[in-house]
């Protein structure tokens, strides 16, 4: 299965980075995993409504043209389905026994993701009702992608 992670904005810090780097070694030997990262805009101090959603519409164009045909598209949005792990990793595991070769998860910026990018996602999972930064994010749904992994071949992981 391929998995891919299109991101808003880039890893700034070593130790997001560092941890990135890290979870994409460990999932090599499950998943082809793809980490686009995906310019964003500058939000302006005391930005308008009008502004934030110009911006949102910008990245949003982005990250459309970034999911590839046929693929399963998942955004993280914070009204999203929430999961615990071993639904999660059922999830992954149900998508590939139904034929979909290549997920998509979808880290939208610092204000969110457009909602054409919502609209054309398969699915939302919400991961908390608190918000993360995009950075820490990554490194989350990537820990999780993993643990998934380790759930569906019954492999221990800690609890």
């Amino acid at each position: 299965m391929k998995i891919t992670l299109i991101t808003v904005g880039k890893i700034k810090e070593k130790y997001f980075t560092d941890a990135i780097r890290e979870y994409a070694k460990r999932l090599g030997r499950y998943c082809r995993l793809e980490i686009v990262e995906l310019e964003d805009e500058k939000t302006p101090d005391r930005a308008s409504e009008a502004e934030e959603e110009q911006i949102k519409q910008r990245e949003g164009e982005r990250i459309l043209k970034g999911i590839k045909e046929g693929s399963y598209t998942i955004a993280l949005a914070i009204e999203g389905k929430k999961m615990n792990s071993e639904q999660f990793a059922k999830k992954i595991e149900t998508l590939g026994i139904q034929g979909k070769s290549h997920i998509n998860f979808i880290i939208g910026g610092s204000l969110g993701l457009d909602g054409r990018v919502l609209e054309r996602a398969d699915e939302k999972i919400s991961f908390s009702d608190m918000t993360f930064p995009h950075q820490l994010m990554r490194v989350i749904l990537l820990e999780q992608i993993y643990r998934g992994y380790r759930i569906i071949q019954n492999e221990p992981y800690h609890k």
